[in-house]
C-alpha cells in the first residue's frame, strides 16, 4: 500500500495510477487527517484491498505542491546518528556500539516538494530512509520490528553545522529543527512492497551533482535493531518517526567542506519511495 496526504487527505494511490481519497471512499469511517491513520492501522490495512480497486483522481494529473507531509504531526520524533561506517569515518569518529540518538523538533517537519529558508550558520543535507510506526509498542523484539512499520518514505535530516558543535554540549536536536529541516515524502510505502526492506538504495544531489549514494543494508544499526532499541527504553506509539541516519558524502565532511547556499536545488531520492525536491533560499 502506497500512502500520501494530497491537499491535506489520506489518500491511497492504486496500483492502476489513481489517488483514492480514503474519507470519502469509505463514508467517512476514517479520517481525512494522514496522521490519524496511524492509530488505526489494523482497520485501514484491512480496508486497503478494497480501496486500491476503487477508481480515483488520476495521480498524472496531480501537482508536486498538492502533497503534504505523510506523517505531519508525531507524538515522538527519534533520529540516529553514525549508523553507516562511511557516515562515522568522514566524520572522524569511531563507529558507535549503541544507537546514537537525537530528537528533531515536529515542527521541522516538511513536505516533499518546495523551498526552505537558509537560516544564518551552515547548512548541510544528509538524505535518510524515514520509518513510520503503525502498531506501536514498548520493548518490541527485533524479530517482530517490521510488523510494527506502517510504512518507509523520503527524508532529509538538514543540520546548521556551526549551532551543532557550539557550546559545551553539542546541539543536535536544537540545530537540526528549523522550520522545514526535516522533509518528509512525497508517499508512505508499506515494507511488503519492497522486494527486501532491509536493502534500499538512496541518494542525494545539488543542483544536479551526486553528493550521497548509499543503501541500508549498510547500515551499523539496521531498521528493526533500531525499533527494538528504542522501544527498549521508551514505548513508541502509531504515527511516530524514526530518521535512521545518513551514509558518507554529507558538506561537512568533504575538503574543503560544502555547504548550501540560495537558490540550491535539493533532490533526495529513495528506491521504491520516490523523490523530494527542494529549492533552497535566503534566511526570512
Amino acid at each position: 500500500m502506497r500512502l500520501a496526504s494530497i491537499n491535506g487527505r489520506l489518500t491511497v494511490l492504486t496500483p492502476g495510477g489513481d489517488a483514492v481519497d480514503v474519507s470519502e471512499e469509505t463514508g467517512g469511517r476514517f479520517s481525512p487527517l494522514i496522521q490519524e491513520c496511524y492509530g488505526r492501522w489494523g482497520e485501514l490495512r484491512d480496508a486497503a484491498g478494497a480501496l486500491e480497486r476503487r477508481k480515483g483522481r488520476p495521480l498524472a494529473g496531480i501537482g508536486p505542491e498538492e502533497f503534504g507531509c505523510p506523517a505531519p504531526e508525531p507524538r515522538q520524533v527519534f533520529a540516529v546518528g553514525l549508523n553507516y561506517a562511511a557516515h562515522a569515518a568522514e566524520a572522524s569518529l569511531a563507529v558507535p556500539e549503541d544507537l546514537t540518538v537525537f530528537t528533531k523538533f515536529a515542527t521541522s517537519l516538511a513536505g516533499p516538494y518546495g523551498t526552505i529558508a537558509l537560516p544564518p550558520g551552515t547548512v548541510d543535507w544528509e538524505v535518510e530512509l524515514v520509518v513510520v510506526i503503525g502498531d506501536g509498542g514498548h520493548r518490541i523484539p527485533a524479530d517482530r520490528a517490521w510488523e510494527h512499520v506502517a510504512g518507509l518514505t523520503a527524508g532529509q535530516d538538514l543540520s546548521e553545522r556551526t549551532m551543532q558543535s557550539a557550546g559545551p554540549a553539542p546541539q543536535y536536536s536544537l540545530a537540526k529543527s528549523f522550520s522545514g529541516f526535516g522533509p518528509m515524502g512525497p508517499v508512505v510505502v508499506t515494507p511488503d512492497e519492497f522486494e527486501d526492506p532491509d536493502s534500499i538504495d538512496l541518494a542525494c544531489s545539488v543542483n544536479g551533482e551526486q553528493v550521497q549514494k548509499g543503501n541500508t543494508s549498510d547500515m551499523v544499526f539496521p531498521v528493526p535493531e533500531i525499533i527494538a532499541r528504542l522501544s527498549a527504553v521508551t514505548p513508541l506509539l502509531p504515527g511516530d518517526v524514526i530518521f535512521t541516519g545518513t551514509p558518507a558524502g554529507v558538506g561537512v565532511g568533504r575538503s574543503p567542506q560544502r555547504f548550501l547556499a540560495p537558490g540550491d536545488a535539493l533532490v533526495t531520492v529513495v528506491q521504491g519511495v520516490g523523490e523530494m525536491r527542494h529549492r533552497l533560499r535566503g534566511p526570512e
